[in-house]
């Protein structure tokens, strides 16, 4: 794969300010592409995009929830506007707000499966609209190995990424006829600003369950997005796959 493999693509990253949606929007932009760069941190997004700019690729930035229609729907009048048209979509924005399921209250459940489920069904009906027209796409969903082997006390997030799996699998079939590609990564335990918040006994928990014997890093997932951007994945799709040292086979 060269690294200009993007040359003259646009892509749009949700959740970018930060962790492995930050160096997806670095990996893509690396490769060639032109960004635009979701957040709704827009100090962090702000950053990025400066460093984005600096290697001579384009980026617009959006501050705002995918969770909410109305800033999704922002989000893509500044796509066609600005770019004319979008040909990578990476959904990878997604928070979390664990809880065992008897004391989970119903805000922490709607919260997460707005952002994590509702989201990337508004974007990717936006995105499916845009590219239907130019016959080309490439949609990647972030998921979660908790969506394939269940994980205590993240019933919600477990079921939002699980809901992200059936979509991508639904809509691969669905979007196939406009020359669309869907695909899911499933990352596993990487060393992210979500996961710094763990106790470091726990983590060493984790990864001695790792066979490969390390957390994953953000770049490791990036690189895997790359790929399912590119024409190198033409004949791949409605395929979830993992990225997480063998944790989960």
């Amino acid at each position: 794969m060269t690294n200009n493999c993007l040359s003259g693509k646009t892509a749009l990253v949700t959740g970018c300010g930060r962790g492995i949606g930050k160096a997806i929007a670095m990996t893509l932009s690396n490769a060639g592409a032109d960004i635009i760069l979701n957040d709704i941190d827009k100090e962090a997004v702000g950053l990025l995009s400066e460093q984005i700019n600096a290697t001579g690729r384009r980026t617009v930035i959006h501050t705002g929830s995918i969770g909410l229609k109305k800033d999704v729907e922002k989000l893509f009048s500044i796509a066609r506007k600005e770019f004319h048209h979008l040909d990578i979509l990476v959904n990878n924005a997604g928070i979390t707000r664990d809880n065992m399921l008897l004391k989970m209250t119903d805000q922490e459940w709607d919260q997460v499966i707005d952002i994590n489920l509702k989201g990337v069904f508004y974007c990717t009906r936006q995105a499916a609209a845009m590219m239907k027209d130019q016959t080309y796409g490439r949609i990647i969903n972030l998921t979660s190995v908790s969506a394939l082997m269940g994980n205590p006390g993240q019933v919600n997030y477990t079921a939002s990424k699980a809901g992200v799996i059936g979509l991508t699998k639904t809509l691969a079939r669905e979007l196939a006829r406009y020359q669309i590609t869907v695909n899911a990564v499933a990352p596993g335990f990487i060393e992210t600003p979500m996961t710094e918040t763990i106790p470091d006994p726990i983590k060493q928990t984790i990864i001695s369950g790792i066979p490969l014997g390390r957390a994953g890093s953000p770049q490791d997932v990036a690189n895997l997005v790359r790929f399912l951007s590119s024409d190198d994945s033409s004949y791949v799709t409605g395929q979830v796959i993992s990225c997480n040292g063998g944790l989960y086979t």
